[in-house]
């Protein structure tokens, strides 16, 4: 069930690039689409717990701090930057770009926490960094500078992301980590996301869908309602009880495959192609980020299940074949 969550929640957060894009394309700023998804995601988030466990409501003195990192740099500038990158670059490569996070979060590991990493590692940056030179086409600039650099922003937000949240879930559950980070990320963006200057009947025009469904209008608050169920709310459920089901690492390295699904369906659904050398710089940015995966020492499974809750902490076994061969 651990990979099933991980697999379902990387389908549905490759696929709702291509749902952010055309919302942005129909007319709405890409931070206004982040307000309105974090703000949406948060009140289900909230309705869910009300009715399950409303003691996740209450947050231990020592976590808020960590709680409002989490929320305004690990979602609310995550989900913006994110919108900003895809505004500007194909889906599947602002996705690539976004996931430079992993690698940064074992270096980080290293370098702050003094924590052992395999030497593979070193390995996986340069498979990642030949494979976006390739994919990047640097000899002749191909990509959007300003869109790079936004992508650059959602890769350190996701590391801050990782890492906070890693630390949180072994004391608050998936459910009330993902309502106060979006709570948080939500009041955050308020202030200057620039929602006011919304006109309320933008989200009963028809949009059109673009790509191969260009003949076919959708509602814009249909579009709004996906993003905040299909595309926030579930699949940040799910990647977060993977990390719970799973060790981290395990859950990572499924969760790569939400790139393999950005490029496929911003493919099918609105045309963006890449060149036969940028798929194959593609594949091999992919499988450096996998290495990476790898190159952090198993983390203990998570056991938490109520938000000021936590099971017995298993102390993970280290391979001493493992051990030897990195």
């Amino acid at each position: 069930m651990g990979y099933f969550y991980a697999f379902l929640a990387a389908f549905l957060f490759g696929a709702n690039g291509s749902v952010t894009k055309v919302m942005i394309e129909a007319g709405m700023s890409a931070l206004q689409v982040t307000q309105m998804r974090v703000l949406g995601a948060a009140l289900v988030a909230g309705a869910v717990l009300f009715i399950l466990d409303r003691r996740s409501f209450r947050v231990p003195r020592g976590q808020r701090l960590a709680l409002v990192v989490m929320g305004v740099i690990g979602v609310g500038l995550l989900q913006a930057s994110y919108a900003l990158a895809v505004e500007l670059l194909p889906v599947g490569i602002a996705l690539l770009l976004e996931y430079l996070a992993v690698p940064m979060v074992a270096v980080f590991a290293f370098v702050v926490f003094k924590e052992r990493v395999r030497t593979r590692i070193w390995v996986s940056i340069g498979l990642i960094m030949a494979g976006l030179a390739v994919v990047a086409q640097i000899w002749n600039s191909s990509l959007n500078v300003v869109g790079t650099l936004w992508a650059l922003v959602a890769a350190l937000s996701l590391s801050t992301y990782f890492l906070v949240g890693e630390k949180q879930m072994e004391t608050i559950s998936p459910l009330a980590l993902m309502f106060w980070s979006m709570t948080i990320a939500a009041v955050f963006w308020a202030f200057i996301s620039g929602w006011w200057r919304l006109d309320p009947l933008v989200f009963a025009q028809s949009v059109p869908l673009t790509g191969v469904l260009e003949g076919v209008p959708a509602p814009m608050w249909m579009l709004l309602l996906w993003n905040v169920v299909m595309g926030s709310f579930a699949p940040f459920l799910l990647s977060l009880a993977a990390i719970k089901k799973l060790s981290a690492t395990a859950a990572g390295i499924a969760a790569t495959s939400e790139i393999v699904f950005a490029f496929i369906v911003a493919w099918l659904w609105i045309g963006e192609n890449l060149s036969g050398s940028q798929i194959i710089g593609a594949a091999v940015v992919l499988s450096g980020i996998i290495v990476a995966q790898t190159a952090r020492r198993s983390p203990v499974p998570i056991t938490a299940d109520l938000a000021m809750e936590t099971g017995p902490i298993v102390l993970p076994v280290i391979d001493e074949v493992d051990e030897k061969s990195s």
